[in-house]
């Protein structure tokens, strides 16, 4: 007895707009319809659909269905044509081992976004958090944290590495300059930037790659020291930008 497109769907534990997708795809044939114009489904159909099913739950796309269920390709599997005679394969085997691999890859990759997503919530982190900063992410202003953002993308890991060291020992001093306002007076700068100079002295010691930062560059040294140029004036504030142009300043004279 011909069955209906719900009871066809029903049959193979599916939807009915999942057997339409099907038709629409090309992998499903249209069946014969009845005088009243309703389809009518058979066993070659709910075979076809319950194979169709098999492969999606085994990954594989519908784009490739076709190649991987052609019957011709299973006889040839089982009739020594490249098989055994030559020492080779069938193309459905070799799909299959292809798609081993891309589910591999993508297993991998999904076991790292879940180790990524729980340094995420033992840091409390905000989730665009870049690797590796997740433990302080949570203390860092927004503006430092837009920085953090970019620098991810620029800079190599190991250097990447270094500046959440140097997020790690943020003080007071950082602190007040996170808040400082855009109408800050020249003696709030000054003093400021006096404060921090020994900040940078000392990351400077720590990390000698920040007096020349080209190597550690990712991208071509332009685009990179125009994007943190942009950057710089884009997330600071004016009081910010000649805080930081004065700390150069005052770096520059006490240089032997």
């Amino acid at each position: 007895m011909p069955w209906s497109t719900r009871q066809l769907a029903d049959l193979a534990g599916t939807t009915v707009n999942t057997v339409r997708h099907y038709h629409q795809a090309g992998l499903l044939p249209e069946p014969e319809r009845r005088s009243n114009g309703y389809k009518q489904y058979t066993v070659p159909h709910l075979v076809r659909l319950l194979r169709i099913r098999r492969l999606v739950d085994l990954g594989v796309p519908l784009a490739r269905i076709d190649s991987i269920d052609d019957p011709a390709q299973g006889d040839d599997a089982t009739s020594g044509v490249g098989h055994g005679g030559d020492g080779g394969e069938s193309s459905v085997s070799t799909t299959l081992r292809e798609l081993d691999e891309e589910l591999r890859s993508r297993i991998s990759q999904l076991e790292e976004a879940r180790t990524q997503i729980a340094a995420l919530l033992a840091g409390g982190a905000p989730a665009h958090t870049p690797p590796g900063f997740e433990s302080v992410s949570a203390g860092m202003s927004e503006a430092d944290r837009s920085l953090i953002q970019i620098y991810a993308e620029l800079y190599r890991p190991e250097a990447l590495a270094d500046v959440r060291s140097m997020v790690e020992a943020s003080d007071e001093t950082s602190r007040l300059f996170d808040e400082l306002p855009s109408d800050a007076d020249e003696a709030s700068r000054q003093r400021l930037a006096e404060d921090l100079l020994p900040r940078l002295q000392a990351q400077v010691e720590a990390h000698p790659w920040l007096r020349d930062p080209a190597p550690q560059y990712q991208k071509s040294r332009s685009e990179t020291r125009n994007a943190l140029r942009d950057a710089l004036h884009e997330i600071y504030n004016d009081a910010q930008l000649d805080v930081i142009a004065r700390v150069e300043r005052l770096a520059e004279h006490q240089t032997p």
